[in-house]
């Protein structure tokens, strides 16, 4: 049995080592569309910090870990794939054959169509060669503007206030990580950073981007041409950038991290089914037998929300790789759900998202929110259930609001009690899951 993977992220490679596992004679076959060993890119804010290397974050430290689990390697990145032909065409012209087949290719960059986005210093933050021009642009100092104030955004934003630059973030939406806090968590989240020094404009666009011409102040091209970038980058000059607000940001260095897509555009006319991502069961199989996929670019079913998503975390990659590897090779397992999950560190301050925290259609929500001590706290359900929450400085019950919403444990009177007082998250937890013999559940949550 030939198994090609398409894609060489987490998921990819978790998939890959689980068929060999459980399939010792099987070829496996790892296609990856970058230079680098296979590596994680949740790693590049900590490569930029300067906590690790490059090597760092590389998913697995031996050179010759694939070589030793004959897992074959091969550069490019699919084109096309022909489910009657069972081949993918990659972009070098070359077609492979297979007999099970993994798309595991993640997301990509969402390009804004802003004028100027092709000028010299502007830089999505998504591989390791993105991570070097930032890196070698992003002095103490320098002056760095950020389109996007998600939650990768936010990732970003840290390293690059670690880095000491004079750094401004442009959000269009009204609050910061707007896809996972509420209007209040989401500001609070903003203040936060400008107390920290960070700049921040919600409900604001990027509208164009110039280069300017020599204001005395632009690093950019200095330090281009001090490490040897060559002419592409005017020396002496910077970045001037329009928004929507009627203000204009200098600026030597822009990122755009404005978000990401499933990579799945060479899918179209494979008859391959594809939503925002490629549609699979609970057993990560598409519509076609013997294709399956996982992680980023994948579509499976959320037991909390009762529908499909797309959730783009690594957690719920590998464990989608796991259970997608089991079926490729005949071990029947299914996947339990998927939940968003989010926990974030702005510069010091915590927040989390779980489930449908935005609320549910009849459903019921107590929220508590201490503005001088940074703390906020609200909670969604529906009959019983908490089905969703989301926090800010409210770091001891993580573990437990994660528990809650994905064992979609029943609170009884419970649910009352919080409706009053939501602090009391954990008593609600342990009284609840004795009652249904979850003490398992309970212990971890204790441990979280």
């Amino acid at each position: 049995m030939h198994h090609l993977i398409l894609g060489a992220g987490p998921a990819g490679v978790i998939a890959a080592e689980t068929i060999r596992k459980h399939a010792p004679a099987d070829t496996i076959t790892l296609v990856g569309d970058e230079a680098e060993p296979p590596y994680s890119r949740m790693a590049i804010p900590y490569l930029l910090i300067g906590n690790i290397k490059e090597t760092g974050t590389y998913l697995r430290k031996s050179l010759t870990h694939y070589s030793d689990l004959r897992i074959d390697q091969v550069g490019g990145r699919a084109t096309a794939v022909d489910p009657k032909a069972r081949t993918v065409t990659l972009d070098n012209g070359s077609a492979l054959k297979f007999d099970r087949l993994l798309i595991a290719t993640g997301s990509h960059p969402v390009r804004p169509p802003i004028p100027g986005m092709d000028s010299p210093g502007v830089h999505p933050c998504w591989t390791l060669e993105d991570a070097r021009a930032i890196a070698a642009l992003a002095k103490p100092g320098a002056r760095v503007l950020q389109m996007g104030a998600g939650f990768i955004g936010c990732i970003i934003m840290e390293a690059l206030a670690a880095r000491g630059v004079e750094l401004s973030v442009v959000e269009m939406g009204d609050r910061m990580v707007p896809r996972m806090m509420g209007p209040t968590a989401g500001t609070m989240i903003r203040d936060w950073c400008e107390k920290k020094g960070v700049k921040v404009y919600t409900g604001t666009k990027v509208e164009a981007i110039e280069v300017a011409g020599d204001n005395g102040g632009g690093v950019i091209g200095k330090i281009a041409s001090a490490i040897g970038l060559g002419s592409s980058e005017p020396a002496g000059k910077g970045l001037r950038v329009k928004l929507s607000n009627g203000q204009t940001v200098e600026a030597d260095l822009v990122i755009s991290a404005t978000g990401v897509r499933p990579a799945i555009g060479f899918l179209k006319d494979s008859g391959i089914t594809c939503l925002l991502g490629v549609l699979t069961d609970e057993y990560l199989q598409t519509n076609v037998p013997g294709i399956y996929a996982a992680g980023d670019c994948a579509e499976a079913f959320d037991k909390v929300s009762g529908k499909t998503i797309v959730s783009a975390i690594q957690p719920n990659a590998a464990e989608q790789a796991r259970v997608a590897a089991l079926n490729m090779v005949g071990q029947k397992a299914d996947l339990k759900g998927v939940t968003q999950i989010n926990v974030l560190d702005t510069l010091g301050l915590v927040s989390t998202s779980f489930g449908n925290w935005e609320g549910v259609p009849g459903g019921q929500h107590a929220e508590l929110t201490d503005k001088a001590g940074g703390r906020h706290l609200s909670l969604q359900f529906q009959g019983d259930v908490m089905v969703g929450c989301n926090s800010v400085g409210w770091t001891e019950h993580v573990g437990v609001m994660r528990g809650l919403v994905e064992g979609q444990v029943h609170l009884g009177e419970w649910k009352d009690r919080l409706l009053h007082d939501p602090t009391k998250l954990m008593d609600a937890y342990l009284a609840s899951a004795q009652g249904q013999g979850d003490w398992s559940g309970a212990a971890d949550a204790r441990r979280r």
